[in-house]
């Protein structure tokens, strides 16, 4: 008999959602050990990070911030500086908006209007290698040395060390702080069209490093490696907060893809759970040794789905397995993860994970399965739309009550993603709404063509080689364009054998459709550029065929 297509994981208490007190909390219990480090040799124990933080905030709130000033902007990369800044704002009570660095300055002012973004926390090395002058004050925070007075290192020495937490509390106003108070507006990458603006409060955030800490079981000698920019809501909530607000430390290093560094910082810091995406994890499989990853215990991906292959090259050479997780920025973001068999709780090493899979949900989170016609629910291992609920999905977009919803019914996250639930309730992401084209009628999903031509190549170490998209087509509706980089077989051998593997007819690109490209555009977050794809197919066939 078939069973609903909807899977959950009970939380194990309430939710302790006041993340600023945690992270006060965190940084004493630490005390003079390492709390967190950066590639640049910066190195603060709890102590000191916890004095630091309160030293800036401080100076924020009598030198820069306005009483009324909400939303605050921060252009730094992953660093301690970085770390501090975000820090200092949250124990202040204001909204940390980390701006994509990476993206154009037009869109980088879309996102400071959309916020009303006054002033922007950032410093002059960054501001001279980005080369951009934001719409709004900037900040840098090398002056804000000059205004950190006697009083201040004193007052806030004591704060750091000697009172009473609840009075602590007290004195920063944090005891005033509510659950639904917003931590963080996140925008979308705008992989997908315009950025929005995702507040993320405090008990979504909170939540979801509470729901990560029950499945992973975070420990005091777990070192994070942060790389994910803290524009990246998986930085910003995992290896920035969660690693703060958890009884680990954390290394950060301002650029993913420089895996010679990184090698060097984890085995400095003997770094232990590394959050990254496929695509990251392929760099490093060419140019970090085993030795340097000795210390990992815990490798999760996201944002992208991971080839088995690469899962296997992976853990042949470092002796872990990388897991995958799945989540959005609107869901603070983790809604699933595989429970890494390093830290399973339970005889059988593997019960909380399956190959292929994004895992199970978090706790307190749920997920289901809707049909794509007309949104009822579907039985397991039948694809439809993936719906989550629970503590960690947002209130709805920054300013934009008609967008929020379309996408949230009844506390319910439509994610876009296509996917199912297995019997035993493992989430399972076959594809994405916007990654599909309508061809004579019916729907092609792109991912999984993309798959079977890169199962088709023998890809799995190579950085990512093909991109599938799509143009408009007068005849058919759109037309699959395949987008790659130099490849070892001709168009016509990888139709052959994609057709020899089953794919439909309807799913075969033409010869002419695959076009050679120096790269496949990834975004700085490590996922895919669709944007940037299609934009491409289209540059280079003229928008349509």
């Amino acid at each position: 008999m078939a069973k609903p297509a909807i899977t959950q994981t009970p939380q194990s208490g309430p939710w302790d959602w006041n993340l600023p007190e945690i992270f006060i909390r965190r940084c004493r219990e630490k005390g003079a050990a390492t709390k967190v480090s950066d590639s640049s040799g910066m190195k603060l124990s709890g102590n000191d990070l916890l004095l630091r933080t309160l030293v800036l905030r401080r100076i924020f709130e009598r030198e820069v911030l306005k009483p009324d000033e909400r939303y605050v902007g921060v252009l730094l990369p992953p660093t301690v500086p970085g770390a501090v800044a975000n820090f200092a704002l949250g124990l202040s009570g204001r909204i940390a908006v980390n701006l994509n660095y990476t993206v154009s300055e037009a869109i980088i002012n879309q996102c400071i209007e959309q916020a009303g973004i006054k002033n922007i926390i950032t410093s002059r090395k960054v501001m001279e290698k980005l080369g951009i002058k934001p719409a709004a004050n900037l900040i840098h925070l090398e002056d804000m040395k000059e205004h950190a007075t006697i009083g201040d290192k004193l007052a806030c020495g004591m704060m750091a060390k000697f009172l009473p937490r609840m009075f602590v509390s007290r004195s920063l106003g944090l005891n005033r702080l509510k659950s639904e108070d917003p931590l963080t507006v996140i925008f979308t990458s705008g992989s997908t069209g315009a950025p929005k603006g995702v507040p993320l409060s405090l008990l979504n955030v909170a939540s979801n490093i509470q729901g990560f800490d029950q499945f992973i079981g975070v420990k005091g000698s777990d070192n994070f490696l942060g790389i994910l920019p803290f524009f990246h809501s998986f930085g910003f909530t995992v290896t920035l907060w969660g690693a703060m607000t958890l009884p680990s430390s954390a290394c950060y290093h301002f650029n993913p893809l420089e895996p010679r560094q990184i090698g060097k910082l984890v085995e400095a810091n003997k770094s232990t759970v590394v959050l990254a995406t496929p695509t990251f994890l392929r760099t490093y499989l060419r140019r970090i040794e085993p030795e340097q990853f000795k210390s990992v215990e815990v490798v999760v991906v996201g944002a992208e789905k991971m080839p088995l292959s690469l899962a296997d090259a992976f853990e042949q050479k470092f002796g872990v397995r990388p897991t995958e997780g799945y989540g959005t920025t609107e869901l603070s973001p983790v809604a699933s993860v595989n429970v890494p068999p390093s830290r399973a709780k339970t005889a059988d090493k593997n019960a909380g994970c399956r190959d292929g899979s994004v895992g199970k949900p978090i706790p307190g989170v749920s997920a289901r399965v809707v049909s794509l016609d007309d949104g009822k629910q579907l039985d397991t291992n039948v694809s439809g739309m993936i719906q989550v609920t629970g503590p960690n999905v947002m209130a709805g977009y920054l300013k934009q009550p008609e967008l929020s919803a379309k996408v949230i019914h009844d506390s319910w996250y439509e994610t876009g993603d296509v996917g199912y639930i297995d019997d035993d309730g493992f989430l399972f992401i076959t594809g994405r709404q916007s990654r599909f084209s309508k061809i004579g009628g019916e729907m092609v999903p792109h991912i999984q063509i993309e798959e079977a031509i890169m199962t088709v190549l023998g890809e799995s170490e190579d950085d990512l080689c093909v991109g599938v998209t799509s143009v408009s087509d007068e005849k058919k509706g759109e037309r699959l364009i395949v987008l790659h980089k130099a490849i070892g077989k001709s168009p016509s051998e990888i139709l052959k054998e994609l057709s020899a593997m089953g794919l439909p007819n309807l799913f075969l690109p033409s010869e002419d459709s695959f076009i050679l490209v120096d790269a496949i555009p990834i975004l700085g977050t490590g996922k895919l550029d669709l944007r940037g794809l299609q934009q491409m197919a289209k540059d280079k066939t003229g928008g349509t065929l």
